[in-house]
């Protein structure tokens, strides 16, 4: 199927599931209210549910996600189908068969785990589902390098490459979008955006809460496959890429594909790992488990414009605040006709991805009076996130259209499984913390920045 043609029906496995709950059917809410969705929607799990309990439950998601638009509702309500059945009985894939009617260019969205998967493709296939089909798969895209390789394997048994959308939602944040937009449309910034100038990388994605009742799915992830193997590799790729040759789908991922390719796998010394004070206690979570909630990272890119820079990540959850932010720290210039004292305060960027959005630039200027010295000052961009395209509708909207460049392809989603592959599991301790901390003591001194970490404080 062409790139450019729209698929005219629309199928999502896990129909009762959590994540349709709170981020599929507000989706399809905001893409009918702005004019982007009729088409049938097939709703397909096994809950011994009607289709009227379908729609209560899409109900239900849009009341507590976001607002009930009635009117948008009402056509939702409209196009929802609802097939109940087992993904391993053919029963169920002839009748979405029967249900598609004339559909020719189906998106399927496998809301469902990642083990799940081949039976639901193989059984698309077996009741000639797939020709002209586009298929959505959500992270975690297995836990592993070896396993994204047969996920991979699977998927292409039945779809071309190009027809496979794997969802990263932290590619359809417009603040993430807009670190690739404010490095290349700003002269100024691209000049500096080197190893000559840059000393080092800092992302922080900080949340105050814990596992918030997800404890037995956390506790078979943990932080490194849960947000920095995708969402935080992502960020970097974002920041760090060259710039992409055209405006076409492939351009952007051929950039972030080659940038993630050139960082370098990382080691048991690259790597700190927490588990906060009481996770042990959390339902659902081993009694003696080692889960990391917590971890703080060195990343090194070998290509010639990063080549010895470090990037800091550090992802945790009952932390201090909910944030996340990225900070780009400028190597401290020669002072022969400065009288300086204190040369701790580096100038950065400093972009915060939420909860609000900030761009800011941290310089120095002269303090009144006769010594040449300094303090430190920072510009501000500031806004509050309004009217912007959630993530969820943005990705489901290009999907239907077979926009790729927001999803992540298959040789960027191996090459960051092979970055992080030699740290996952128990091969480094996982030290406890308070919770309300930045994270265990053990990070101090060792996976930590010249200057120290950037801690995001609360927006003014």
């Amino acid at each position: 199927m062409s790139a450019d043609v729209a698929s005219d029906a629309l199928v999502f496995f896990g129909a009762t599931g959590d994540l349709a709950h709170k981020q599929i059917f507000p989706a399809l809410q905001a893409l009918i209210q702005h004019g982007h969705l009729d088409m049938p929607v097939v709703g397909v799990a096994k809950s011994s549910w009607t289709l009227e309990q379908l729609k209560a439950r899409a109900k239900d998601s849009l009341e507590k996600n976001g607002g009930l638009d009635s009117a948008a509702f009402d056509k939702l309500s409209s196009l929802l189908r609802y097939i109940d059945g087992d993904y391993a009985d053919a029963t169920t894939f002839s009748k979405l068969r029967e249900v598609l009617g004339s559909a020719k260019r189906v998106l399927y969205y496998l809301a469902i785990p990642p083990d799940l998967f081949g039976a639901v493709v193989e059984g698309l296939a077996k009741a000639d589902c797939i020709n002209d089909a586009r298929v959505v798969v959500e992270k975690p895209f297995g836990r592993d390098l070896a396993s994204a390789q047969d996920l991979n394997k699977i998927l292409h048994r039945f779809f071309p490459e190009k027809n496979i959308f794997r969802i990263d939602h932290f590619l359809g944040k417009e603040p993430v979008q807009n670190l690739i937009y404010f490095r290349f449309s700003n002269p100024i910034v691209e000049a500096c955006w080197n190893n000559k100038y840059v000393e080092s990388v800092q992302i922080t994605m900080a949340e105050k809460f814990g596992v918030a009742g997800r404890g037995k799915l956390y506790d078979e992830e943990g932080a490194i496959r849960d947000v920095v193997q995708n969402h935080m590799l992502q960020v970097i790729a974002c920041l760090a890429m060259e710039c992409p040759s055209g405006n076409d789908h492939e351009a952007r991922r051929d950039e972030r594909g080659e940038l993630l390719k050139a960082v370098r796998t990382l080691g048991t010394a690259d790597c700190v790992r927490g588990q906060f004070r009481g996770y042990r206690n959390e339902p659902g979570v081993a009694s003696d488990s080692n889960v990391e909630t917590f971890a703080a990272l060195r990343f090194y890119i070998d290509n010639d414009r990063w080549r010895g820079v470090p990037f800091y990540v550090r992802v945790g959850k009952c932390l201090p605040i909910s944030a996340t932010e990225v900070t780009v720290r400028f190597k401290q210039p020669p002072h022969p006709v400065l009288d300086e004292t204190d040369l701790t305060q580096d100038c950065c960027y400093r972009f915060r991805l939420s909860p609000d959005q900030i761009i800011a630039l941290a310089l120095k200027v002269k303090t009144p009076g006769e010594d040449m010295v300094g303090q430190r000052a920072e510009l501000v961009v500031h806004r509050q996130p309004a009217n912007e395209m959630p993530p969820y509708e943005r990705l489901l909207g290009d999907a239907t259209r077979g926009d790729a460049t927001l999803f992540a392809r298959e040789d960027s989603v191996e090459a960051a499984w092979r970055v992080v592959d030699p740290i996952l599991g128990n091969v480094t301790p996982a030290h406890e913390y308070e919770p309300n901390t930045w994270g265990p003591a053990q990070v101090a001194g060792t996976i930590e920045p010249n200057g120290g970490w950037h801690d995001p404080k609360p927006s003014s």
